[in-house]
């Protein structure tokens, strides 16, 4: 115990909490203290409790006893924790213990518009203020995290069907239903469509963390969940269903949201409500049935039963794949007599019945599914049959099925995931596809289950917004972070590119997105998280150290930093990202360099110089992205390219990097160079770069000497990095990938070369292409402008270097490498092709004869001294 003072601090609830009082509204309380103890009073001290008892019991007598001048307000402590039968008054630990152990979903939305609306006074104002902003601050603490879930929370939406349900009932029971507030299209559908989002959202949509309806609504708008016609819609609605109420109760001073009977108060409220004439009641009454209307429809679309849609999923045969997923047992698998759930599976389109019974087994006597509460495993008993039904409408039913069983082993224990597929049943359907498709998503999913979420909207999931927009979401989302959590800010970082690599996966996969594009997608991803990464480590080193002076690119004078963009440090990308060519496991090539004086110092309390500085950012940035969270590492970082490679100092001077690229790099650096993009940081930084790589690129170089090193490092590479395909290896690689769980009965593979690293491979066109640009680029300048090999290869087409014809080819080649690169990453498969393969999935591209034409045009263009 804290020995401190103790206040009565009293919640306002409901209409009150919420701002939203009626003009007869009772009012809903809540009485907690901070700490269990007693009163100083030397001879007859009282516990806490009962000293707070008493003062709540004054309260409401003072409030709600009625004297010759009426009362008050009418005080209604029903919402306390065990309602009547519960204390009056609790301390704050035994709040946190009810919600944490008892509260139930009812009590959730209740909590939404809980508020502070009183604290008991001390004689010491300043003290009294002090511990009421702490009472506050304890219980937004207890209540916050009961209300919001860190998680999307879709398991609300089944306690709102109950909730409505229950109140129908009540209508129905009562003769309601021409009540405002609680009839079908009332007042509390409305505020059941704004709770719905709040509380399965709100936990990471902070925004959404708000009480007063309308402003809810107004976040419901900006976050694209309503368009501004609905919301105009449901904001009209919510005034007209209010002013009503508010014109009932005013009439007799009564709580009721019942519409009158009697026709001289059914004119008076519609004159009330603005209408006249004789058929002001029915004018109103027509009125109020429109707006009704649509928020009925809205609350349907909301809470819509799933069971109503299921029809469109599990098949006549409901009850059979209910018994499989209850009764199947792999132990019958090796009967004589063939097991009825094989027959059944294969009659639906199974042709690995006994596979999918072993994990259909596997998983329903898993530790995780047998600790399930009733109610969990009844929400797993519905989805399961939808799930094998599903994966009968895509092409390979056992490949999904098996990924969707795995998936959902990791995935079970997370019962709002399963509460969220069983309500949506098209996103159980878009799971299915994906996971078809690639196991990467599948993998990805399983790592992060939150990005379930991206499902709910097809719209969004097939829509890939610009690289603008994608800075402008990834800002608004660390805004409403807090900056000083770095944890928490690692996550959204996380959340933001996964959820936008699944976007882009989805729709590649769905052909909605061409090669180009998904890499310029990636790739853009990549560059707007490395800007905040900057501004983040940026952010955290000057708070500590101050900021360094670095020189001006116009005048060559010290000028303080003061923000990433006037900072004398930028960030350089190298590889696939420099060359626009991210994939979805790229790693990135990134260099740090920076222009200052060596000697100046940062102005902070702990000054440091400016090069320790650059590298202690280095340091930050490198930390950032590489740290493994629960989401694992945001990307994986190469620093091996910068100057001297590993034994090189973390960040370079541009003068220390423009001296050691003109003296000291060998001609594989100039190569990596051709791909050197600067991504963020000091704009003027970035352009003297720029500068500073077409003047290495453009020098004259000798053409047998750069040949010859161009020539020797490509054979070091494929003697070092190509296929081995000697038996041996292959049957060592046969044995490595025996036990994934796609390819346990697959035939042992025939290696015949590797996509990137063979001759005839990627690496030979990357090699040619910069061949080329340390060859010509002093001629043709163009050449040494762009840093992805396409355009590059464009340019070289248009010039007298190369036949249009064989640039148009090595175009197209390289293009369909990458393709189908793009998808063995999405299989989490290396670049060894193989002759199924080549047979079967990648017939199409022809690999064979485009490898023996790049092994032509390199020999042509590299190897023939007479070129």
């Amino acid at each position: 115990m804290s020995g401190l003072p103790q206040q009565l601090v009293v919640l306002g609830m409901g209409k009150l909490g919420g701002g939203e009082l009626n003009l007869s509204s009772d009012i809903d309380l809540i009485f907690a203290f901070p700490e269990s103890g007693e009163t100083d009073h030397p001879k007859r001290p009282l516990d806490n409790q009962s000293f707070f008892i008493r003062l709540g019991q004054r309260v409401i007598k003072t409030l709600n006893d009625v004297t010759v001048d009426g009362f008050v307000f009418r005080v209604d402590m029903r919402l306390r924790p065990y309602g009547q039968s519960g204390a009056l008054v609790s301390s704050f630990a035994s709040l946190e213990n009810y919600y944490q152990t008892q509260g139930r979903d009812w009590e959730r939305f209740a909590a939404i518009k809980a508020r502070v609306v009183a604290c008991s006074s001390l004689p010491d104002a300043a003290q009294s203020l002090m511990l009421e902003h702490e009472a506050i601050e304890g219980l937004n603490a207890i209540l916050q995290p009961f209300t919001y879930r860190k998680y999307t929370d879709f398991s609300v939406i089944e306690s709102l069907r109950k909730l409505k349900a229950m109140i129908v009932q009540e209508v129905r029971r009562k003769d309601m239903e021409t009540n405002v507030k609680l009839g079908a299209g009332g007042i509390r559908e409305l505020e059941f469509i704004t709770q719905a989002f709040q509380l399965v959202s709100g936990g990471r949509e902070v925004a959404l963390q708000e009480r007063h309806w309308l402003s809810v609504l107004k976040q419901l708008q900006v976050q694209g969940v309503f368009d501004a016609s609905l919301t105009e819609e449901l904001r009209q609605a919510y005034v007209f269903l209010r002013e009503t109420e508010h014109g009932i109760q005013a009439y007799r001073d009564q709580q009721t949201q019942q519409l009158p009977d009697d026709p001289q108060e059914q004119m008076i409220l519609a004159w009330m409500m603005g209408f006249e004439g004789e058929s002001a009641w029915q004018d109103f009454t027509t009125r109020l049935k429109q707006h009704r209307d649509v928020v009925d429809e809205q609350f349907q679309l909301v809470i819509a039963d799933p069971d109503d849609m299921t029809d469109q999923v599990v098949s006549d045969d409901a009850s059979m794949w209910l018994s499989l997923w209850l009764d199947c047992d792999d132990d019958k698998l090796n009967a004589e007599a063939p097991d009825e759930f094989v027959v059944f599976l294969q009659e639906q389109g199974y042709l690995e019945s006994a596979a999918v019974i072993r994990a259909v087994t596997q998983l329903r006597e898993s530790w995780a599914v047998k600790q399930l509460s009733a109610q969990r495993r009844e929400s797993l008993d519905t989805l399961m049959p939808q799930l094998l039904v599903i994966a009968t409408q895509v092409g390979q039913p056992d490949t999904t099925a098996l990924r969707l069983l795995t998936w959902l082993g990791k995935i079970v224990g997370r019962s709002s995931y399963i509460t969220l597929l069983v309500e949506n049943p098209q996103a159980l359907k878009h799971l299915a596809d994906l996971f078809e498709g690639s196991v990467w998503v599948a993998e990805l999913m399983a790592k992060m289950p939150a990005l379930l979420d991206e499902m709910l909207d097809m719209v969004n999931l097939y829509t890939l917004p610009t690289k603008t927009e994608l800075q402008n979401e990834l800002r608004v989302r660390l805004l409403r972070t807090d900056a000083d959590d770095v944890e928490q800010v690692m996550e959204v970082l996380r959340y933001f590119k996964l959820s936008h690599c699944l976007r882009v996966a989805a729709s590649e996969l769905s052909e909605r997105l061409p090669l180009m594009k998904v890499s310029d997608y990636l790739t853009w991803i990549a560059e707007v998280v490395l800007e905040q990464v900057l501004i983040l480590a940026w952010g955290q080193l000057s708070a500590k150290h101050g900021v360094p002076q670095y020189m001006g690119a116009e005048d060559d004078v010290p000028v303080s930093a003061i923000c990433p963009a006037q900072s004398g440090f930028i960030i350089v990308a190298y590889g696939k990202m420099g060359g626009i060519e991210l994939s979805y496991g790229s790693d990135l090539d990134l260099v740090f360099i920076y222009q200052a004086d060596a000697q100046s110092v940062t102005d902070g309390a702990k000054s440091i110089d400016a090069q320790t500085f650059y590298t202690r950012l280095g340091q930050k940035i490198i930390h950032i992205l590489n740290t493994r969270t629960l989401s694992g590492p945001l990307y994986e970082v190469d620093m091996r390219l910068r100057p001297s490679g590993n034994s090189g100092l973390l960040a370079t001077s541009i003068q220390a990097f423009s001296r050691y690229q003109h003296k000291e790099a060998w001609t594989w650096e100039h190569q990596a160079l051709v791909r050197a993009r600067p991504i963020t940081g000091d704009a003027e930084l970035m352009d003297s770069f720029i500068v500073l790589r077409k003047n290495i690129l453009q020098q004259v170089r000798d053409i047998g000497g750069l040949r010859e090193d161009v020539i020797s490092m490509r054979h070091k590479m494929r003697e070092h990095l190509g296929a081995d395909t000697s038996p041996t290896n292959l049957a060592k690689n046969n044995r490595s990938t025996a036990g994934q769980s796609e390819k346990e009965n697959a035939p042992e593979k025939t290696v015949l070369f590797h996509l990137k690293q063979d001759a005839g491979g990627i690496v030979d066109i990357e090699f040619m292409v910069q061949y080329a640009v340390l060859a010509w680029s002093h001629k043709q300048a163009s050449l040494a402008e762009y840093t992805d090999n396409i355009r590059i290869l464009e340019q070289l087409q248009s010039s007298v270097c190369m036949d249009p014809e064989e640039g148009a080819s090595l175009i197209d080649i390289y293009q369909a490498y990458r393709a189908v690169t793009h998808r063995l990453a999405l299989q989490e498969q290396s670049p060894l092709i193989e002759q199924a393969q080549l047979s079967a999935l990648f017939a199409s591209y022809q690999l064979l004869e485009k490898k023996a034409c790049v092994e032509t045009l390199w020999q042509k263009w590299v190897c023939d001294v007479d070129t």
